[in-house]
């Protein structure tokens, strides 16, 4: 019980740090700067982030189980992509890309993921993603638990006949 209080105290003295680095910036700047530079670059960092966990979790040959039939490696390597960026934004995202990595072993740091690729090519070949074709990642909304694959709505409907 512990454990929760510290979580949310922590979460929450980070929120007021926000609410203080916000009300710093209009006290210091004004509240246009916030509006046209510190919002719109907020909602374009936080969409960025929305559509990278998406995608590395969200694809058409991904893989879910639970209870008895979950299994670690399974999940790690199955159930999240390899979402192939080129250079400058894997750059940029820390190496986000290389998720299924980071779930079998979240220890390893950020920027030693490459090495991992390059010295086991089971890995770099592993539920590979392109940025085009992450794309269609999009329409997959449901999953079907009979197949044991991601499906969409439209798919939905017409096995129903509606």
């Amino acid at each position: 019980m512990n454990a929760g209080w510290r979580y949310w105290t922590s979460a929450m003295g980070t929120n007021a740090m926000i609410g203080i680095a916000l009300g710093l910036m209009i006290w210091f700047g004004g509240l246009m700067p916030v509006l046209l530079i510190f919002l719109p670059t907020s909602v374009v960092a936080a969409t960025i982030g929305v559509w990278l966990f998406y995608v590395q979790h969200q694809f058409e040959e991904t893989h879910w189980s639970r209870g008895e039939q979950w299994q670690l490696h399974h999940a790690a390597l199955e159930g999240s992509s390899h979402y192939v960026l080129p250079q400058p934004l894997q750059w940029l995202s820390g190496n986000i890309g290389i998720h299924h990595v980071h779930h079998l072993y979240s220890r390893i740091p950020f920027y030693r993921l490459p090495e991992v690729l390059r010295d086991h090519r089971e890995l770099a070949e592993a539920q590979r993603l392109t940025i085009g074709e992450s794309l269609a990642t999009v329409r997959l909304h449901l999953w079907d638990e009979t197949e044991g694959r991601l499906v969409s709505f439209a798919e939905v409907r017409a096995r129903s006949g509606l």
